[in-house]
């Protein structure tokens, strides 16, 4: 039961969407109403508002840390497993995925994916994000950089822990990562994909 309650308290912290609570709050456009749609940091920085993109990215990566770091500190006293921290480590990404309180239409988790990263290892974290910036700086693709560090989190995973009790939620965030980014896939393949600050036509 333990468990159980730990996954629904994390799958709720994922879905809180401040992508959405920025913007309003600073009186700007709903990110779902402008550019991608997507309620994501990228997006809002398609405003024209770094200040905005910068909080939501802040606050989108930081759930993700909460959730697991949270998970860790009380779990040998609720008696959850590493099956339990791996399942919070994933509910927590895909409360952003799909949060609730958006109709289970969310953002495409890049920010919360690095937050769970960043709690569950600093290093592992730090590799991943170092990857994701190498590529967003020479190419100027949040998405390319996104695909790209998809692809390494769980190799530096594997790499750094072996086949350790994150794996599981490592890999899984790894392909739903790349499956939200299959639109710009496409994109990117076509020379169509918008590039880093650059705003979309209306």
């Amino acid at each position: 039961m333990a468990t159980l309650v730990f996954i629904v308290l994390a799958y709720l912290i994922g879905s809180v969407p401040f992508a959405v609570i920025v913007s309003r709050t600073m009186g700007l456009a709903d990110p779902r109403s402008y550019g991608s749609g997507n309620p994501g940091a990228t997006n809002v920085l398609r405003s024209g508002n770094k200040k905005a993109a910068v909080l939501t990215l802040i606050g989108d990566a930081l759930k993700g840390w909460l959730a697991v770091y949270l998970a860790e500190r009380f779990a040998d006293a609720w008696g959850v497993g590493d099956f339990g921290l791996a399942a919070v480590a994933l509910a927590v990404f895909l409360g952003h995925l799909y949060p609730i309180f958006l109709r289970f239409a969310g953002g495409k988790g890049v920010a919360t994916a690095a937050g769970v990263l960043f709690a569950i290892s600093p290093i592992l974290g730090l590799a991943v994000m170092a990857t994701w910036l190498i590529i967003a700086i020479f190419f100027r693709y949040s998405s390319l950089a996104a695909l790209v560090a998809a692809v390494f989190a769980p190799l530096y995973y594997v790499f750094m822990f072996g086949f350790g009790p994150y794996s599981p939620a490592v890999i899984v965030m790894a392909i739903l990562l790349i499956y939200r980014h299959r639109a710009n896939i496409g994109k990117l393949i076509a020379g169509k994909e918008s590039r880093i600050g650059q705003k979309k036509p209306k």
